[in-house]
């Protein structure tokens, strides 16, 4: 099913808690991007590929001063040279037309983790490759290498459940788990 999406919003149903940051930088700070604390307590940057986001990067939250032309806009310094303020999304239970990374695809109920630049890809599922034959193990430097620990996933953490199916470099609607 493809979902309509809202025109120049980012919101597509829901009601997010929504907080105010300054962008440590502008690199690909576009609307609907995955964004992680930044050097400061009060900045942001965007998300890479397994990070660990606080929210997304609003646009129609935003102050008129700061808000980018359109949803297709960085964020950027204003005209008299303040830092922008920019809107963090984040509690979960609402839509928001996200960016889905180059190469990438979605399924509708697919689970979505951070990638690069922000955006977002499929989840792989887990897998592990347990060695298998005659030889009996001896010694722990002889054991197979299969060691998983920790409560992060090692590809990411799922920040949400995609909508629709789209390929690559698109727009998509995505439930927020975070």
């Amino acid at each position: 099913m493809t979902m309509t999406k809202p025109v120049n919003k980012i919101v597509v149903c829901g009601d997010p808690l929504v907080d105010e940051y300054k962008c440590e930088s502008y690199t690909t700070m576009y609307p609907g991007r995955l964004v992680v604390p930044g050097t400061h307590a009060d900045d942001i940057s965007v998300c890479g590929a397994a990070g660990k986001p606080i929210g997304w990067l609003g646009y129609e939250q935003a102050a008129k001063k700061y808000m980018p032309a359109s949803v297709d806009t960085l964020y950027a310094d204003t005209s008299d040279g303040a830092t922008a303020l920019a809107p963090v999304l984040y509690g979960g239970h609402f839509v928001i037309v996200a960016s889905i990374a180059s190469g990438s695809t979605s399924d509708e109920g697919a689970l979505g983790v951070p990638a690069a630049s922000g955006q977002v890809s499929l989840a792989a599922a887990v897998s592990a490759t347990v060695p298998t034959g005659a030889t009996t193990v001896l010694a722990t430097s002889a054991a197979p290498a299969c060691t998983m620990a920790g409560s992060f996933p090692a590809g990411g953490m799922i920040v949400c459940i995609f909508r629709e199916a789209v390929a690559g470099s698109a727009d998509v609607a995505a439930l927020s788990l975070i």
